[in-house]
């Protein structure tokens, strides 16, 4: 199987995996993109692009990163992280894109911007950038990193914004 192929499987498992909170008949894929996927979810409403962290060797790692938009909340490309490990109490979470860092807003597997701009920055480097990359230490104190390819990420994003532009 080449590796787009495992790419593309790996991106169905994460979104079913991801979205089996929600009723299934209230999603509906924007398309996939590379490694990215973006889909509406009308119940909600929201829409979102999302792809899964790649672990060792390239395979798929149990982290995912997200970028959403929340129509009736107002809020438009907000940035989500969920981290492959539980994150030690008092650790820092950074997010670095190409030659950017950018410290995150941490819960225990969940990190975020610290705010609108900082979601703003984040993404404009996400464009620009071939990869990116969340750093933390888990409960052990052993630092790990989940990456991401970003190939296809931006027209991901676009296409999820699209996706909720008209909903109100």
């Amino acid at each position: 199987m080449g590796f787009a192929r495992k790419m593309r499987a790996v991106l169905f498992l994460l979104i079913f995996l991801f979205l089996t909170t929600s009723p299934v008949a209230a999603r509906e894929s924007l398309g996939i993109f590379e490694g990215w996927g973006a889909f509406r979810d009308s119940a909600t409403p929201r829409c979102y692009a999302i792809a899964q962290s790649t672990g060792r060797n390239g395979r798929s790692g149990k982290g995912f990163a997200a970028v959403s938009t929340w129509p009736h909340q107002k809020v438009r490309g907000q940035v989500h992280v969920r981290l492959s490990r539980a994150r030690s109490d008092k650790a820092p979470v950074t997010l670095s894109v190409g030659e950017r860092r950018f410290s995150l807003v941490a819960g225990k597997v969940d990190a975020w911007a610290i705010d609108a701009r900082g979601d703003a920055a984040i993404i404009a480097a996400m464009r620009s950038a071939s990869s990116m990359s969340v750093q933390s230490i888990d409960a052990q104190g052993r630092a790990f990193a989940d990456s991401y390819a970003l190939r296809g990420a931006a027209t991901a994003i676009d296409a999820a914004a699209l996706g909720c532009a008209r909903v109100r």
